[in-house]
């Protein structure tokens, strides 16, 4: 990588993050502590606001703005197949959004480079999800994200109805496969739902805060735990 394109990557990186180590940017980057150490200086000694140190971390001031960017063909390449691949996996809300950053993707390339990633020979043909389940799944992302408490009926793997009233706190995707994570209020724990065996989803009025034991990185770090036992 050349010198100028590793700081570019590096003012990329600091940007993305509330705070960036040394470490971190060197092993990204696969270059030694004492060179981001040195292009670090010499960003900040060219008017680059990056704010921190040596063994703390490191941020970028506020207000400071980079050019437009420009996508290496590599990487305009792996965007399309993303896309291609989300729309059908998404629901319809997320697969117009995607269509429309594609679109503003594939605007900003050469024309070469353009053809070139449309070309590229990876598809998901089709919708892998039926009307009923991307409605399902766009209400839960949703409710999620607003922290809305909502209102199941599911039918379990032994076609076992239940009601449930659950804190929705992600969907995962596990290959055609999409679970909802989520704090049952009945079991007063964690459970998982699959979300095209949700036959009713009501999103409720109610709202819920993050409350210690019942927060998604709890979630996880128990599941972190019991993988290693």
């Amino acid at each position: 990588m050349r010198r100028a394109d590793r700081l570019f990557q590096i003012v990329q990186l600091i940007r993305g993050r509330r705070l960036s180590t040394a470490a971190f940017l060197a092993q990204r980057l696969e270059v030694s502590l004492r060179t981001i150490y040195r292009d670090v200086a010499d960003l900040q000694h060219q008017g680059v606001p990056i704010e921190g140190e040596a063994g703390v971390g490191y941020r970028l001031g506020a207000g400071f703005e980079l050019p437009p960017l420009m996508f290496t063909q590599a990487e305009a390449d792996a965007l399309v197949i993303a896309a291609r691949v989300a729309q059908s996996w998404l629901d319809s809300g997320l697969a117009l959004d995607m269509e429309s950053a594609l679109g503003k993707i594939l605007s900003v390339l050469t024309p070469q480079a353009r053809v070139a990633a449309q070309a590229q020979a990876l598809f998901a043909p089709g919708s892998g999800l039926d009307a009923r389940t991307q409605d399902t799944l766009r209400a839960l992302r949703e409710a999620a994200h607003g922290r809305r408490m909502v209102q199941l009926a599911y039918l379990d793997l032994e076609d076992q109805p239940s009601a449930r009233r659950v804190r929705p706190l992600a969907c995962l995707y596990w290959g055609k496969v999409w679970t909802l994570s989520a704090w049952c209020e009945l079991r007063e724990n964690f459970r998982t739902f699959r979300v095209d065996r949700i036959h009713q989803c009501e999103v409720l009025d109610a709202t819920f805060r993050h409350e210690p034991g019942k927060t998604l990185a709890d979630l996880m770090r128990r599941v972190q735990c019991e993988s290693f036992q």
